[in-house]
């Protein structure tokens, strides 16, 4: 009786817990002194979302719609500012990226590259965890990691159901092998000699048949519900394929400015920041957070690849594979493969389409040299990374999936007329409420520095100051770190931005030090399902459970950060010139 009231209790949560989250800071909005009032007000709005953002009450995006009746109603920010703020340059940015990513999953190239890396690598376990996570992290880098993850989830079980066909073939063969040998032993010596080339021949035969068995068996019954336990061996095998692909889309993230949300998060942030005391943007380009991240994300990727061998592989990662699983996952991967056929003619455009964009991110404002950016026929300051972005999203509902059908009136046969992108199909894959989180970051970013509050925060951890500079870094980004797996990781960076941008300036460090360290650690969430949507996909498969993902995870979370600290203090610093605090900030530090 007691359990099911309080079931029935826990079905009623969403409005118990808002209720609570209004309630408990309640005496910020209406116990403050005279001169504290905007900055209490938006200190409740704040503490508020953060509560609904951890308890997920209702949902995340919802949550982030909040200030825009939240700060009109207490006098925090006019309405009209707050509900501008939600779409930026950066947004535009996203958007983009979203599209042309949509693009790669539309034509089914991203489906191409995974299965050709697999191709390369070959059957032995450890090359292809790397194969998988490698896939995935390269992917994940220009589409969402939910899509990375999903397309590489099918490939993992058919590769997983292919070796537990080879090792039940392996079986059959071992019991028909020791069957013809007791056989034999009963009858003479010459009959032996007779009936053991008999036998030979049998079990060529058989080995044939066996061959080929491996490769369409598999095939026909890949995908098919298990209705039996997988051995202790394959299971671990299977938990290693899983993990590999969901650490490859969170670090995969961190290596493009359009990877994950928090990057671009911070890159907005950076902006405002900017051109408040510059009157310009911040060096924050498509290319220079490459030539950081990149090599950042490549090193997290490689030691998180070599751990996972290490957890579920152990010493038998030098150890060569049977013919029978080699025959049968290679067998798998070419049978997806050949399924493609060749490249399509939609494939080829979106793949120049895609070549292109980089091409245009990279060269717009490179290091030490001048970009198309900067040409003469364009005005300074016009263009940044999502003019290129926003203008190839649009060619992609313009140019045809297959070749146009136009000129075949003569042999009877319709015109016909297909774009690669229908609007229709764009909004249904489209996350609409990671770009609503976005802009709830920018609305919480703007009343912070409006009501003065992230000014006053930044003052108070001046205690900070005491520490060293890599030292009070890394504190706070293993904080974050851990803080990240059970929330959400752009409600994450969207709270810290603006405090950090402020401890940074009154501490007298380079803020671009505190901030892009901090985006990049909200990435770094390995340890629970909760905490990315790559992990809850691979939890979904039923391979992992809680503690696998825990004991495997905690350790990768510290290493990264560990990375993370490294890249900021060695090449980060040099690239943006980190160990020197910009004069134009210390001219124009409010007091």
């Amino acid at each position: 009786m007691t359990l099911n009231f309080l079931h029935n209790l826990w079905t009623l949560k969403p409005l118990f817990a808002t209720v609570f989250a209004f309630i408990i800071p309640i005496s910020l909005a209406i116990h403050y002194s005279p001169d504290f009032e905007s900055e209490s007000k938006c200190a409740y709005v704040i503490v508020v979302m953060a509560l609904l953002w951890l308890t997920e009450a209702i949902p995340i995006p919802v949550t982030a719609l909040m200030p825009v009746f939240l700060f009109p109603l207490l006098g925090v920010v006019k309405a009209s500012v707050i509900s501008g703020v939600y779409v930026k340059d950066a947004t535009m940015l996203f958007l983009g990226g979203l599209i042309i990513a949509g693009a790669l999953e539309e034509s089914g190239l991203h489906i191409r590259i995974s299965l050709y890396v697999m191709k390369i690598v070959g059957a032995q376990p450890m090359l292809l965890m790397a194969g998988l996570l490698a896939t995935t992290w390269f992917l994940s880098m220009w589409i969402s990691n939910t899509a990375a993850t999903s397309m590489m989830i099918p490939i993992i079980e058919a590769v997983i159901n292919n070796i537990e066909e080879a090792e039940e073939e392996y079986e059959d063969a071992e019991a028909h092998r020791h069957a013809d040998d007791s056989s034999v032993s009963k009858v003479s010596s010459l009959e032996s000699s007779d009936n053991s080339e008999k036998r030979l021949l049998r079990e060529a035969s058989h080995e044939k048949s066996s061959e080929e068995g491996i490769s369409n068996h598999a095939h026909h019954n890949a995908g098919q519900v298990r209705t039996h336990p997988l051995t202790p061996e394959l299971r671990r095998l299977a938990k290693a394929f899983a993990l590999s692909v969901a650490y490859g889309a969170n670090i995969g993230g961190t290596a493009t400015l359009t990877g994950s949300p928090p990057n671009l998060v911070f890159k907005q942030q950076a902006d405002k920041l900017y051109e408040f005391y510059t009157g310009s943007e911040s060096d924050i380009s498509f290319a220079k957070w490459m030539g950081f991240a990149f090599p950042l994300s490549l090193l997290t990727a490689v030691l998180g690849w070599l751990w996972l061998v290490l957890v579920f592989i152990r010493c038998g990662c030098c150890k060569k594979i049977d013919s029978e699983h080699k025959r049968a996952i290679n067998a798998s991967i070419q049978h997806h493969f050949k399924e493609l056929g060749k490249l399509s003619f939609c494939e080829i455009q979106v793949l120049v389409v895609f070549i292109f964009l980089v091409f245009l991110w990279l060269f717009r404002a490179p290091p030490n040299i001048d970009g198309w950016g900067t040409a003469a026929t364009l005005k300074k300051g016009y263009v940044s990374d999502s003019t290129p972005c926003i203008l190839l999203s649009v060619l992609l509902f313009l140019l045809p999936a297959e070749v146009p059908k136009v000129f075949k009136l003569a042999k009877g046969e319709k015109p016909s007329y297909k774009p690669i992108l229908h609007w229709k199909s764009v909004t249904e894959k489209l996350p609409w409420g990671v770009i609503v989180l976005l802009g709830g970051g920018f609305a919480i970013a703007q009343a912070s520095e409006d009501s003065g509050l992230s000014l006053w925060v930044g003052n108070e951890l001046k205690v900070f100051a005491n520490m060293d500079m890599w030292v009070m870094n890394l504190v706070i980004c293993l904080i974050v770190a851990g803080v990240t797996n059970v929330t959400s990781n752009t409600a994450s960076a969207t709270l810290l931005m603006p405090i950090l941008a402020q401890l940074a300036l009154q501490t007298e460090i380079h803020p671009i030090y505190l901030m892009m360290s901090v985006s990049v650690a909200c990435s770094f969430a390995f340890m629970l399902p909760v905490a990315t949507p790559p992990n809850a996909i691979v939890f979904s498969t039923g391979y992992l459970t809680i503690p696998d993902m825990v004991l495997a995870g905690l350790p990768i979370n510290i290493v990264a950060v560990f990375c993370l600290t490294l890249a900021i203090n060695t090449w980060g610093m040099s690239m943006f010139e980190l160990d020197v605090f910009p004069e134009v900030f210390k001219t124009n530090i409010t007091v």
